[in-house]
């Protein structure tokens, strides 16, 4: 029994690489700046951020921002003497 393929979606609309394009051209001339803080942008890791982030606030299709997952507590003990 053969296992059947799964029908493949695209993960990003055609307009999210529209603005990745834009957003990459303003990191390589050098005024790309974060958000609050307006410091210049030096990652291209944080330029893509960038563009993700406008791409959705703007409505367009992107997957959702991986979260990270909350770490259990440990509980310190008293020691009883």
């Amino acid at each position: 029994m053969a296992a059947k393929k799964k029908a493949s979606r695209k993960k990003y609309g055609a307009s999210v690489g529209k603005t990745v394009k834009r957003v990459m051209d303003e990191k390589k001339t050098g005024t790309l700046r974060s958000g609050r803080s307006k410091k210049k942008v030096k990652s291209r890791k944080q330029a893509i951020a960038i563009a993700l982030s406008e791409a959705r606030a703007s409505g367009a299709k992107v997957p959702r921002q991986k979260t990270a997952s909350k770490s259990k507590k440990k509980t310190k003990r008293s020691k009883k003497a």
